[in-house]
């Protein structure tokens, strides 16, 4: 049986390594986005700079792949976004990556969810950032006023407003044929551009919560480029959800949308959060 003063010992034993690991691997995980930063696009981006589709870009160099871009439509019209997965074992991440809608691309943006029966939408930027435009509000803002979008008519069911994040639960209704389908629409508040969020707790329960309410389809995740914060979720996601696995997720997340998690900041803030995660794990075993 441990003594009062070696179970002391034993715990600080723990820190001590638990910081000594994060210090070995924030030192490995600079250089390795460093190579990140040197990787080539894996495909050509033909369709995104077609002239008929240059102005449905926020930005003009930042386009989909066209091998894993979403087509909407018969015609596969394009939008600014793209499909990731990613495969570990029998479990597959699917996302949807894309940029914040503009003014022109908000009718494209809801037929993409339906058409892909996404039942999430993750929004990890503000309307207005620095005086600046990052998206277009694209959805109903108040209870029995829809909002028409073309095919879709959009009611807004319900809303809540949480510390760091708000909730609306969108009912979306074809108006040809009155089939229905249902979003939860969730808005993170506390992430400035290009930085991290200064709590990764935050983040953490957002995700938790994000997880808890997504059935089917893949999760939809846009700040305003759809590459930065829209990377670090889903990358965040993933190490939570592989915490113990070895896989080398930015760098297939890049392979399928060129530059995916923008700053290096960005990337240690996911290491960030794994090191919180374990240490949470840590206590949790240490209070048994």
């Amino acid at each position: 049986m441990h003594t009062h003063t070696e179970i002391i010992n034993i715990k600080t034993l723990k820190v001590i390594l638990i910081r000594i690991f994060l210090f070995f691997l924030l030192l490995g995980s600079c250089c390795l986005f460093q190579a990140l930063e040197h990787l080539k696009p894996s495909d050509n981006c033909l369709v995104g700079k077609a002239p008929e589709n240059r102005d449905k870009n926020r930005y003009r160099d930042i386009l989909p792949y066209d091998k894993t871009r979403v087509a909407i439509g018969e015609n596969q019209d394009y939008i600014n976004a793209s499909y990731i997965r990613t495969q570990v074992g029998a479990e597959e991440f699917f996302y949807i990556s894309c940029q914040g809608p503009l003014p022109s691309t908000v009718q494209a943006f809801w037929q993409m969810i339906w058409e892909n029966k996404s039942d999430v939408i993750s929004m990890m930027t503000q309307e207005i950032e620095r005086g600046r435009i990052k998206c277009h509000k694209y959805w109903p803002e108040k209870l029995g006023v829809p909002l028409n979008t073309g095919r879709y008519q959009l009611h807004l069911e319900n809303q809540q407003y949480l510390e760091y994040f708000h909730i609306k639960i969108i009912r979306m209704v074809e108006t040809e044929t009155g089939e229905t389908h249902f979003v939860r629409h969730l808005k993170f508040t506390h992430w400035p551009d290009h930085g991290v969020p200064h709590c990764s707790e935050q983040l953490v329960r957002f995700i938790r919560y994000l997880r808890a309410v997504h059935h089917k389809g893949p999760v939809t995740v846009h700040c305003s480029a759809g590459i930065g914060r829209t990377g670090v979720l889903i990358c965040t996601d993933i190490i939570l959800s592989l915490i113990e696995r070895d896989f080398d997720i930015v760098k297939e997340m890049r392979l399928q949308r060129h530059g995916m998690i923008q700053t290096k900041e960005q990337y240690l803030f996911c290491y960030k959060v794994w090191l919180e995660v374990l240490q949470g794990i840590l206590q949790f075993h240490d209070c048994i």
